[in-house]
């Protein structure tokens, strides 16, 4: 069997929560299964890395996919051409968009529906694309996973699905992230904030992240006596940040707020384990790999209760209303000054972090695959 991937999102040391998806999926597919072929397609270069067994084919299909009227054109009019070239039985798109100018048979795994509920964080023709082709790719599929329960549901009330037709796939935890020794909490605290305690968040710089409010919260905590900790920020700037910098713009603890920018995996693996907490209070999320991560640290993790986050946190974790900043600081304050329910939350979150794995992943998205080619 030839199975084509959409593997754009590969793109060496800039992998975010799709990218790690479709990285510890295939490569555990691709090296259980050499009986069959898989076509690796790419946008752009690709890196060594991705390319995890022989029976991997890597192709370059250009233009490089930066733009919405590129994203047409490559799905749409290169991706058919190379399906056909190739006699690929299936083609898989780990980040939901699909071709509807093919015959061959499809799986998209559509993560969530952010741009649905929240058009506005978007640019807006991205969110037009979005909200246009979407609805059109799920029904055009064989077969639709997803990452949660929530977002299966989702999907089902919003797009009209059948739900026998859509897969749960939960994500996994990346391995590296561990517990790390005092020693080391010591050193990666006097090299991002100054030997001092820090809360932790870890995501992209984007208004559905709701940096805003986790800025607001943090003032307020610190208003409430809490001297010496600090706040880090570790992501990239993504788009729409202006309500971000007028935030951080009137706050009094500007020195505190350390921004990092995208750190590598054994810097954030670091500075995971050397965090007091996690603060992540996104207004949505399809599943939230940075609960986890954290969990996998062995940190307490304080976040939303909206979306799928309670799905993926069970009794672990803190949950705060996200459009509360004021309830946020006082999880803050509670972990700040509770070291026995600090060392509970972290115990509660290794049972919780063992119950997902990307081997269980890689197998629920394979027994996806099977279920595509026989619809």
């Amino acid at each position: 069997m030839i199975i084509a991937v959409n593997t754009r999102l590969l793109q060496k040391n800039k992998l975010e929560g799709i990218g790690w998806f479709t990285r510890e999926t295939l490569a555990r597919i691709t090296r259980k299964h050499p009986e069959h072929q898989f076509l690796f397609l790419f946008d752009r270069p690709y890196s060594d890395e991705f390319i995890f067994s022989e029976n991997v084919t890597p192709l370059v299909i250009s233009p490089p996919t930066r733009h919405p009227v590129l994203w047409w054109l490559w799905f749409e009019y290169r991706i058919p051409r190379v399906l056909k070239k190739y006699k690929a039985d299936l083609f898989v798109s780990p980040d939901g968009y699909l071709s509807l100018r093919t015959p061959v048979k499809q799986l998209a795994v559509i993560h969530d529906l952010n741009f649905v509920h929240r058009p506005q964080d978007l640019p807006w023709l991205m969110a037009r694309y979005f909200n246009y082709f979407f609805p059109k790719f799920a029904r055009r599929a064989n077969r639709l996973a997803t990452v949660s329960k929530y977002s299966k549901e989702d999907i089902q009330r919003t797009y009209g699905m059948d739900s026998d037709t859509i897969d749960v796939v939960y994500n996994g935890v990346n391995l590296h992230y561990t517990p790390t020794s005092e020693k080391e909490k010591q050193k990666t605290r006097q090299r991002f904030t100054a030997g001092q305690p820090y809360f932790l968040y870890v995501g992209s710089l984007h208004p559905r992240k709701n940096l805003a409010s986790l800025l607001l919260a943090y003032e307020a905590f610190r208003n409430s006596g809490n001297p010496n900790v600090k706040l880090l920020i570790a992501g990239e700037v993504m788009f729409k940040t202006r309500e971000i910098t007028q935030v951080y713009g009137t706050m009094s603890f500007q020195e505190d707020i350390i921004f990092t920018g995208r750190l590598s995996v054994e810097d954030l693996h670091q500075v995971l384990g050397a965090a007091l907490a996690l603060t992540f209070v996104p207004y949505f999320e399809g599943f939230g790999l940075p609960v986890l991560e954290a969990m996998r640290a062995g940190i307490p993790v304080i976040c939303s209760n909206t979306s799928s986050l309670p799905e993926v946190g069970g009794d672990a974790v803190l949950y705060v209303d996200p459009s509360q900043p004021r309830q946020l600081a006082e999880a803050m304050s509670q972990l700040a000054g509770d070291l026995n329910l600090w060392e509970e939350l972290v115990v509660k979150g290794q049972e919780q972090q063992a119950k997902f794995s990307w081997d269980k992943t890689a197998d629920s998205l394979w027994q996806s695959i099977q279920n595509s080619l026989k619809d």
